[in-house]
């Protein structure tokens, strides 16, 4: 994706990435993890997304940083995303909002990069209770993303 985005860093498994936002409140670092959550094929790992605590080192996917870096830091995610998913797989990526406006702000960044996300990904969005390709102004629950 040819998308404005921070550098990042992993860790050796692949499973934790980390990266720094940059605006007005300042340096903040943001992490991504990928925590398996079946282990039969298809393997389907939840995202987990949020700011650091410097306290313990936590994801806090609660924090709305507010740091008007909002694409760039979605761009980002996107990218850790194709990273993760470098050796195509049938490996899935679960993700959804801890509220429903974080869901909501998810689904308006994958609106707005679909075409750049179709071009390696088959996006799908939750809606009562089924999956359905992701479609714009539909509301979904969750996002299940799969390599093409």
């Amino acid at each position: 994706m040819n998308l404005e985005r921070y550098p990042y860093f992993k860790n050796s498994n692949f499973l934790s990435y980390e990266f720094y936002s940059e605006g007005p409140r300042g340096q903040i670092k943001k992490s991504v993890r990928f925590t398996a959550i079946t282990i039969n094929n298809p393997i389907i790992y939840n995202l987990g997304f949020g700011d650091i605590s410097e306290a313990n080192e936590e994801i806090d996917d609660s924090v709305i940083s507010n740091n008007q870096d909002r694409n760039v830091v979605l761009a980002t995610v996107a990218n850790i995303i194709m990273d993760f998913t470098h050796n195509p797989s049938r490996h899935y990526i679960f993700a959804t909002g801890n509220t429903p406006s974080r869901t909501r702000l998810y689904q308006m960044g994958i609106s707005s990069i679909l075409e750049e996300i179709r071009k390696d990904f088959v996006v799908f969005g939750l809606k009562d209770d089924e999956w359905q390709e992701f479609q714009r102004n539909v509301n979904y629950t969750a996002f299940l993303i799969n390599r093409n």
